[in-house]
Formats: C-alpha cells, structure tokens, sequence
C-alpha cells in the first residue's frame, strides 16, 4: 500500500521549502536575536519615559518652590524720591549742625535727626541691634530714613512695619529709650507713631525718602561702615 502524504511518517509540503537543522537554529536565533532587540527597545523607551516624567516633575517642583519663595518674600515698598512738600501731621522739624567729627556726639533729638557725625555712614539695612548714633545720621545726611523701634515691640508689629519700608537708602535698628514705639527720622525731621499700621509711616517715607534737602544728596548708603546684627 502507498503510504497517504498526510501520515505521520511522511513529510508534507514542497521538499525545496524544507529547512536543514542547521536553518532550523539559524532561523530560531534570529528570532531570538529579534525578540531581545524588541525588548532592550521597550526598556529603552520606558526609561526615556521614566526620565522625561522626572525632569517634568522636578521642573513643576521648583517652578512650585520658586512660586512660593515669591508669595512668602515680603515685597519691598516703593516710593518716589523727594517731596512735594506735603504737610504730614506729627512731623517735627529741626535745624542741626552736619560737621564730620571723631568723638562721640550728644543729640539733641532721641533719635537723632541730623546734627555732627562720624566720616563714616553707616550702610543702609535692616539690623536686629542698636546702631551707633554717630554714623547713623552721616547717612541721614545722604537722605536715608532712619527707622528705629522699641525692642519690646511684638514680632507682628515688626513684620508689619518691615513691609512699609523701600528695598534702599532706609536703616531699621531698634533703639532704647524711644519716646514712642516707633520714631522715623531723616534729616532734621521726625516722626513718632505707637504702631505699625499708622499710615503716616508711608506718607513720611513719600515725603522725605531720598529727599533733595539734604546736606548731601544723591550720596551714597552702601560702600561704608555695617554696623552689629546686620541681617
């Protein structure tokens, strides 16, 4: 009997097509050889994907931070320099010498508001200590305000009173044995208020920030003397 072409014993198909054993394993490893490729391509997408996303979240992180850091940062108050001669109620006025002398000095104002001092100014900035007077006013000479307050003010009120103040040409110390809790002092005028929120500190620091009635004006406040606490 001739064998059927479809038993088991019989080879089946077009015998130019059959592969040898050796096309048999050539063919199995170019699979193989296929497979890898196509997995080292998914892993490498995966871990392009894994960088993109970090680099996307790390950039969303610190443009949060910086967001933030920009809210939380106190903005600095601004004011036109010079005055237009308004009249602000409380404001006293002085006339004062502005001789450059080596010794120390006794004010006739507490604070003082003009009068002799050191060649030295001291630089403009917030300190956390009392500041001395001689180099103080040089730099009330050059149109900076001198900003002084009671150490036992509350931290709020100091906080508040921070936020009124320009970015330059002001000094904030504290300063014993004010008259009131906070004095404002440019060159041969003052101010005293009790507290933070009086909306006279703006209309002082508008009038006579930076004012051109000075003995020196358009001096400098930096490149001098930083006195103790500086922050």
């Amino acid at each position: 009997m001739t064998p059927r072409s479809d038993s088991p014993g019989s080879k089946s198909g077009n015998p130019a097509k059959q592969l040898t054993i050796k096309e048999q394993r050539a063919e199995q490893r170019a699979l193989k050889v296929e497979a890898f490729k196509k997995e080292q391509a998914k892993k490498r997408r995966t871990k392009r994907i894994g960088i993109i996303t970090a680099i996307v979240a790390g950039v969303a992180i610190v443009a949060f931070l910086v967001t933030a850091l920009v809210i939380a940062t106190p903005r600095s108050a601004s004011y036109t320099a010079g005055g237009s001669g308004a009249e602000i109620e409380g404001v006293e006025t002085f006339t004062n010498t502005n001789k450059h002398v080596e010794t120390a000095v006794q004010y006739a104002q507490t604070p003082p508001a003009g009068g002799d001092h050191n060649p030295a100014w001291l630089n403009c900035g917030v300190y956390t200590e009392p500041q001395a007077n001689e180099n103080a006013v040089h730099s009330l000479e050059h149109g900076a305000i001198w900003v002084t307050y009671d150490p036992s003010i509350s931290a709020e009120e100091l906080d508040l009173l921070k936020t009124k103040l320009p970015s330059t040409f002001v000094i904030l110390s504290p300063f014993e044995g004010l008259p009131s809790p906070i004095v404002l002092s440019g060159w041969d005028v003052q101010l005293q208020v009790d507290e933070a929120s009086d909306e006279r500190i703006g209309e002082f620091l508008e009038e006579y920030w930076k004012s051109g009635d000075v003995p020196e004006p358009n001096a400098p406040c930096t490149g001098a003397v930083d006195g103790p606490g500086k922050a």
